[in-house]
């Protein structure tokens, strides 16, 4: 049997950017699954307080050239990539002037929620599918981590459904606690929107916070990880209701079972393999 493919999507991951939790199982996860001999692509955002020098990122010039398109604008998508010598890992990162270069992450120095917020989750949620697509590695499994990945399992399953590098790709969706308080644009429900896709794909988004977010991914996955205790109730709600889908329950950041994980990616790869 082939090597089962998964890519890593998050907008975190030790040494390079540490905010939550988050940072800590992304470092971990892949170099475990690589290890067990799955193949593994990471990606995440560049953010402006990454050192470029001190991690060593360096651009990717066959992948960076493409546009994103946001609400009609071009927004040019650069990617650079780092080593991970210990773990014999690269990771790739999803740059751009606008939404990436300033020197914070999602709040500015007022602790102000970044009014574009929106936009660079629109970006590097598209960004993340295109890369991958210019990359020509067809993953058998996508997990995402946290808010700022939640639009790729929409878009793997609405627009890019038919296309022959997703149609049997299998999505999993960690699901944390909220981590913003704020609404993003009033128009996200169309903001969001791709070619083949509709509002009637983007219904579940309609007030633009967080907990719609995590419904929203949810929604459009195939398999949910609760990792978070205090997860809201809304999504648990949401989530008691999804009979259809995988779910790990009680997952623990300060134990985590790496065994359980390749039983849980391998029958993804099992299912593959019957389609």
């Amino acid at each position: 049997m082939a090597k089962t493919k998964i890519l890593f999507i998050t907008h975190e991951m030790s040494p390079f950017l540490e905010i939550s939790k988050i940072a800590k199982i992304t470092r971990q996860l892949p170099q475990a699954m690589q290890e067990k001999g799955f193949e593994i692509r990471i990606l995440m955002p560049r953010f402006g307080n990454i050192n470029e020098r001190r991690n060593r990122l360096h651009e990717v010039i066959r992948l960076s050239g493409m546009n994103i398109v946001i609400n009609d604008n071009d927004n040019p998508l650069i990617i650079k990539v780092a080593s991970l010598p210990t773990a014999r890992m690269q990771v790739y990162f999803l740059d751009n002037e606008e939404y990436f270069q300033r020197k914070s992450i999602f709040r500015d120095t007022k602790e102000k929620f970044h009014d574009d917020n929106d936009e660079r989750m629109i970006f590097f949620c598209k960004g993340a599918i295109e890369t991958v697509k210019k990359l020509g590695w067809m993953p058998d499994v996508v997990h995402c981590f946290g808010w700022m990945s939640s639009l790729v399992p929409m878009y793997l399953k609405t627009s890019y459904k038919e296309d022959p590098m997703f149609k049997n790709t299998k999505v999993v969706y960690s699901v944390y606690e909220n981590c913003f308080t704020e609404s993003l644009h009033k128009d996200l429900k169309t903001k969001s929107l791709m070619p083949e896709m509709s509002t009637n794909d983007t219904t579940l988004l309609k007030d633009s916070t967080c907990t719609s977010l995590h419904i929203n991914a949810i929604n459009y996955s195939d398999a949910v990880i609760k990792a978070d205790e205090n997860i809201d109730n809304a999504v648990m709600k949401f989530l008691s209701k999804q009979t259809d889908k995988k779910i790990v329950e009680n997952f623990n950041h300060d134990e985590i079972d790496f065994d359980t994980f390749v039983q849980f990616y391998e029958e993804f790869n099992e299912e593959l393999v019957t389609v």
